[in-house]
């Protein structure tokens, strides 16, 4: 790349590195995640920023794809023999039944909702399948990457105060350089979305456009 690394606040930012050491992450886009009919609350802004993520994320991927890029996907699929007893007991949800809880979870195995939807990987990319926010909790991803000669990572996806907050999190923890894509990830109130992408840029990541990181890729 020949100019700058702006973020989205317009300032400029250090190259996160060579082209040839980056992977891109996709979180989540799945059908409990970024499907309307399985998110019938959602108000029409939410709606219109998560199908706005999807499209960014797709983008994202094809220019990742053209450049040579891999691409890695993570996936949450929840197993109902093995809950996560902290987090039911957080959502006010542990006086339920086991067949109660476990009704109520996203992306439970043997449902619709883990299916991909808006973004999905092609054969021969790599999918981490998780049970827990983050990517990098419980499974094998921080070797994929090392083993890559992976040093940089574009995070996007779904949801960006959440798995793709957690993610980008433990990426950064464990020594990766991290972008966030800030126009392919959203979560369902404006509020907490832009809370959610300060909150990585001051701690965690470099908060930049689709457009942006691209250009890191073919020198533009």
């Amino acid at each position: 790349m020949t100019g700058p690394f702006i973020d989205v606040a317009g300032h400029p930012r250090p190259l996160p590195g060579p082209p040839g050491e980056a992977a891109v992450l996709v979180v989540d886009t799945q059908r409990d995640f970024g499907d309307p009919e399985r998110l019938p609350w959602l108000d029409a802004d939410a709606r219109a920023r998560v199908s706005d993520a999807l499209a960014g994320t797709r983008l994202l991927v094809d220019r990742a794809r053209a450049a040579g890029v891999p691409v890695l996907w993570a996936r949450l699929e929840q197993d109902p023999d093995e809950p996560w007893d902290s987090s039911r007991w957080l959502r006010g949800m542990a006086h339920l039944s086991a067949a109660e809880a476990a009704a109520k979870e996203p992306c439970l195995v043997g449902t619709p909702g883990p299916e991909w939807f808006g973004a999905h990987p092609r054969a021969g990319e790599e999918v981490v399948t998780k049970r827990r926010y983050s990517a990098f909790h419980g499974t094998d991803l921080a070797r994929l990457l090392y083993v890559s000669d992976v040093s940089w990572l574009v995070v996007c996806g779904l949801t960006v105060d959440c798995c793709v907050d957690a993610t980008a999190r433990d990426a950064f923890q464990h020594g990766f350089r991290v972008v966030v894509a800030a126009d392919a990830t959203a979560t369902y109130e404006r509020e907490r979305q832009d809370a959610a992408l300060a909150a990585l840029s001051r701690h965690a990541a470099v908060v930049a456009a689709v457009d942006a990181v691209t250009a890191l890729w073919s020198g533009g």
